[in-house]
């Protein structure tokens, strides 16, 4: 079995975390670093792109996920056609709400119809 990979982290370069737990550990570590955290910020094409703010316009120019990311933007977008106004008329009139009924339900009317029940008292 190969070695996860490991990053380093941009609040504490000690620190070396497997891919896998990666953004966890920028989480945790963003909270317990406020200072550094509000020098740094994330590349709007991969969330773990965490560099200085003074940094971040010429990492993003040369992130290596931009192109997966902007590809993405440019696909063309969903066509959804609407109904015509008169497709809609139609829709609405063969519409028929209708009363729900359970099985218990009929059931229990179907008892009552056909035999009465005697209702006891105690002491009767």
């Amino acid at each position: 079995m190969e070695p996860e990979a490991l990053e380093i982290c941009p609040y504490n370069p000690h620190h070396r975390v497997p891919l896998s737990r990666f953004q966890y550990h920028l989480a945790s570590c963003r909270r317990k670093n406020p200072k550094k955290a509000k020098k740094m910020a994330s590349c709007k094409y991969n969330a773990c792109h965490v560099v200085p703010i003074k940094e971040l316009e010429e990492h993003e120019a040369a992130c290596v996920n931009r192109s997966s990311v902007e590809e993405e933007d440019n696909l063309s977008p969903l066509k959804v056609g609407l109904p015509s106004s008169e497709q809609k008329d139609d829709a609405l009139q063969t519409f028929v709400p209708q009363k729900l009924v359970c099985e218990s339900d009929t059931r229990e009317s179907e008892r009552e119809e056909t035999s009465p029940q005697k209702i006891l008292r105690p002491g009767q």
